[in-house]
């Protein structure tokens, strides 16, 4: 018994170092959105510029039922080894984007930029895989609901530790964005990502991970069909909503305050370095959300805890988006040469609160879609996976509403999502078959 309990835990620590993993890789594609978007062919397209981010989510849309089977057959161990291989292709890559060369022609759309594009598709294979593995893995260890629940908030703060540091450090290097920024100048980000992937293939190499029961066997038949469970249908759309709400609400606002035209934050100076630290604050945000949540968990069912943040959510952003950007607050960020208080408009503060908020949805979401699938919950987290690819396109949409109108109009887009979740933490989460 004893035994069985330290092959656990070395379990859930090494699942929460894969959450990092995650999010470190994920929240790259946003902010180097501002670089491909002043590219010469690009010219300025926010929509293009967050094609990276389209194309690391798309990758689920192909891997997410396979991962589900990979796991399903193969077990955690090796699946975790062929998305870390996968995952340092993908950076490796987008690293030979900036190597390659630039466009000194300066017509059409560089060469780089479509190689770049492959290498943020190859790394959400790898980070599709690893989300496949990890959900379930920390949910089935819980042993209950709302345990569970617990060390995905705990997996979910690690996670949002590393999409902190991403734009934040990402911001810092690039500084002022100019016709000369190019990609090698982040070169420093894909070298510790790529680092990170190598170490975690020599720890994990040598660790023994023991499956869950309900994780890993060959016979399909005795595995019942989650597409029966009502609730189940609903929380793949409510995670498609999620995803693509949660990333595009830092991504665009990223954005936002990096663009220097009217249509812009108004920012001066190190506008880029600003944005990144603003974007990197909603991750920080999420940090504390999901530590708050994993300590809560325990006590506090998962449907309140969707339902009071989803509805906040929806007070904050239409608040954000019926502000005036004359209306300015300061915010503690980095503006390129040291910390201090930046004056932002205010839809700004209101939108990295929001972070707060989505921190504890993906667990809550996951958790009740699952209740009660059982051994179906290997292939129900494959089917979720696929539905990630919210994060690529909702985020895209946006973007192509605030090429056409404004920033602030685009978020429509995200209370849209926002209003369908807080339907699923009230009605649509109730467990009943199909």
């Amino acid at each position: 018994m004893s035994e069985k309990k330290n092959q656990n835990i070395v379990a859930i620590i090494t699942m929460i170092f894969l959450f990092g993993m995650v999010g470190f890789v994920t929240n790259l594609a946003a902010p180097v959105a501002n670089i491909w978007k002043n590219q010469p062919g690009i010219n300025g397209s926010n929509a293009l510029g967050m094609m990276g981010n389209m194309m690391n989510f798309l990758a689920y849309l192909f891997m997410g039922i396979p991962a589900g089977k990979m796991l399903y057959k193969n077990g955690s161990k090796k699946t975790i080894l062929i998305a870390i291989t996968v995952g340092f292709l993908g950076v490796f890559v987008q690293y030979l984007s900036g190597v390659i060369g630039v466009n000194p022609a300066n017509t059409g759309i560089p060469a780089s930029y479509f190689v770049y594009l492959l290498g943020a598709f190859i790394s959400g294979f790898s980070v599709c895989m690893l989300n496949t593995v990890v959900n379930p893995m920390l949910t089935l260890l819980g042993g209950d609901s709302k345990r569970g629940n617990q060390f995905v908030q705990i997996g979910g703060t690690f996670n949002s530790l590393m999409g902190t540091l991403t734009p934040m450090l990402v911001g810092a290097l690039i500084g002022t964005i100019t016709p000369a920024t190019a990609f090698k100048d982040i070169n420093l980000v894909l070298y510790i990502a790529m680092a990170v992937f190598v170490l975690a293939f020599v720890v994990i190499n040598f660790l023994t991970l023991v499956d869950p029961d309900t994780a890993a066997t060959t016979d399909d038949k005795d595995v019942p069909n989650p597409w029966k469970y009502r609730h189940f249908i609903m929380g793949v759309f409510a995670i498609f909503c999620y995803v693509g709400v949660e990333v595009g609400t830092p991504g665009t606002l990223n954005l936002y305050l990096s663009d220097a035209t009217a249509k812009g934050g108004g920012l001066s100076g190190n506008a880029a370095a600003i944005a990144g630290f603003c974007a990197g604050s909603y991750w920080f945000l999420m940090l504390i959300g999901r530590f708050a949540s994993s300590l809560i968990s325990g006590k506090v069912s998962s449907r309140v805890q969707l339902a009071v943040t989803s509805g906040v959510t929806l007070l904050l952003v239409l608040c954000a988006i019926f502000s005036s950007k004359e209306t300015l607050v300061s915010m503690p960020v980095f503006n390129g040469h040291g910390f201090g208080m930046e004056t932002v408009p205010v839809a700004a503060l209101l939108l990295v609160l929001v972070g707060l908020c989505t921190s504890v949805m993906w667990g809550c979401i996951f958790n009740l879609a699952v209740e009660g699938l059982g051994k179906a919950t290997a292939l129900a987290s494959g089917i979720f996976m696929t539905m990630v690819v919210g994060g690529g396109i909702l985020p895209l949409i946006q973007n192509f509403i605030a090429d056409k109108a404004t920033y602030m109009t685009s978020y429509w887009l995200v209370i849209a999502g926002f209003g369908y979740i807080f339907f699923y933490a009230l009605v649509g989460s109730k467990p009943k078959n199909k």
